[in-house]
């Protein structure tokens, strides 16, 4: 299967899937298309998060606040899964998830990349000779703010159909000297405190911090930026509209409120700190 995971909302992933779907025949399985916009780093955690529950699989990702500039386009090989997007740093935590032992990146040379049509005929995808205004094939003009279209969605089709562990073999693929190799910031322990921020807030407001969950074990009580907040292993473990602390499915210290939302009561978005005092039973 190919994977898809962008910013766009709709229509946008539409054309991706248009594109791809010309080129090769495989299940399309969409991961999100509502991350927040040019938000790099909450996409890469949630990523990193969703991803390892795949099976086998190449993974289009589009989060690329620098579309149309000199950055990089990217293929990294995690294992026996395969990830397409730009060089940002958006791939490389899942890609690490996925292959703790070691990942392979790869640049895609846009004036190599083929893809195989319906017919077997081997030609680039459509796209504009810039020099010229002159537009090239039936796709369409060429895009510089739409290269999930253009170049990601093609290199994914022709990427499934090449063999993972031989992608030095696709003619549009070098290896990378270098890629942008970001990581998610960590949390600082000791013993009863701990110093953190915000990495993502949820759909639902919960505000999940990057400080970890074993943080809370054995503590009956914690301190919150200065202000007491009990610990719950379940939402249900206060009353409605009640804060509370809990461990969240992706092991992290979250700030909640049951059947409410955590940033607005605790006062927190993304990126803000946190400081957690707690006591232990």
């Amino acid at each position: 299967m190919i994977t898809l995971a962008s910013d766009f909302d709709t229509p946008y992933p539409a054309a991706m899937k248009g594109v791809i779907l010309r080129r090769t025949e495989t299940r399309l399985v969409d991961v999100a298309h509502d991350f927040p916009r040019q938000d790099v780093r909450t996409a890469a955690f949630w990523l990193r998060e969703v991803l390892p529950y795949f099976p086998p699989a190449t993974h289009l990702v589009v989060v690329d606040p620098g579309v149309g500039t000199d950055r990089d386009a990217l293929v990294v090989r995690a294992g026996d899964h395969v990830l397409v997007g730009p060089d940002n740093g958006v791939l490389v935590p899942a890609a690490r998830r996925l292959a703790p032992d070691g990942i392979d990146a790869y640049g895609i040379d846009e004036s190599r990349l083929e893809s195989v049509e319906p017919t077997g005929e081997t030609r680039r995808p459509g796209r504009a000779d810039t020099a010229a205004g002159n537009e090239t094939d039936d796709d369409g003009p060429a895009s510089n703010t739409f290269h999930g279209r253009d170049v990601f969605a093609p290199a994914a089709a022709a990427v499934h159909e090449a063999d993972p562990g031989a992608l030095e073999s696709v003619p549009f693929l070098e290896p990378a000297a270098e890629y942008v190799d970001r990581r998610l910031p960590e949390a600082t322990v000791d013993d009863d405190r701990a110093r953190g921020e915000v990495l993502v807030v949820d759909g639902f407001g919960n505000v999940i911090t990057n400080v970890p969950g074993e943080f809370l074990a054995g503590r009956r009580r914690l301190v919150a930026n200065g202000e007491a907040v009990p610990i719950g292993e379940t939402f249900g473990s206060v009353p409605e509209g009640d804060r509370l602390a809990t461990v969240g499915s992706h092991g992290y210290v979250e700030l909640d409120v049951n059947h409410g939302r955590g940033d607005e009561a605790f006062g927190l978005e993304v990126g803000d700190r946190v400081d957690l005092e707690a006591e232990r039973s």
